[in-house]
């Protein structure tokens, strides 16, 4: 793909680990924000953050001749879900309200009713081995995953620290490139800060295995920077 600066001048847009664009020299007392070689790229930085918290997800389910009986049933065990979560969670619990929907017929046997909702919040690595031991035990109800959480100021404190090294990476690239091409100084002429990191979800089949909540992934942070440099 070409561009047009409006010196007039194009550039074409290679792909490569790192994006990048490079603009031949204008004449100096050009005017223009850049009067040397205008070097255009992306560089991105990943990182784990600490963790000591979980959000959990849970699927409730149960069933009956008619969407009345499944119903009674299903909010029959979401209060003994509530019962033996509400020690162990931090803050309230999301429940939707449950659906209702009917299954079998035909070869699959008569047509019963369905009732299905999920169970969802937040409980610390102390608590996380009793919400899925007391989640087990209970019938109906069936673990659907984990998402670790960032400690209090831990994601803050990695996304300012991938900010520093996307940075000086940058300014490391640009002075490689002008000594490439013979030039002395490098200018730092925009930032543009493209998206960032959010927790990554703990797989169902990682928590079956072992459940030590140490060993759950932590949260993944990242920073994405289109950097433009004048070099001259």
């Amino acid at each position: 793909m070409f561009l047009m600066h409006p010196t007039g001048f194009s550039f074409a847009l290679f792909p490569a680990l790192m994006s990048l664009a490079v603009l031949q020299p204008s004449q100096a007392g050009c005017g223009d924000p850049c009067c040397g070689t205008l070097y255009q790229f992306q560089v991105s930085q990943s990182g784990a953050s600490d963790f000591d918290r979980f959000r959990f997800n849970l699927g409730v389910e149960a069933e009956g001749a008619t969407g009345a009986e499944a119903i009674k049933l299903i909010n029959a065990r979401l209060g003994s879900l509530r019962e033996v979560l509400q020690p162990l969670v931090t803050g309230r619990l999301t429940v939707p309200a449950p659906n209702s929907y009917a299954i079998g017929g035909g070869n699959a046997g008569p047509r019963r009713q369905r009732a299905s909702t999920t169970v969802s919040g937040v409980v610390s690595k102390a608590n996380y081995n009793a919400v899925i031991q007391a989640a087990g035990r209970l019938p109906g109800v069936n673990l659907q995953g984990f998402t670790s959480l960032s400690s209090s100021g831990s994601e803050e404190a990695v996304q300012a620290k991938l900010m520093r090294q996307a940075l000086a990476d940058g300014q490391r690239q640009a002075q490689v490139t002008a000594d490439a091409l013979g030039l002395k100084r490098v200018q730092l002429l925009r930032i543009d800060q493209r998206g960032g990191g959010s927790p990554r979800p703990m797989p169902y089949l990682a928590m079956a295995r072992s459940f030590n909540p140490d060993e759950a992934p932590a949260p993944s942070n990242s920073v994405n920077l289109a950097l433009d440099y004048c070099l001259f």
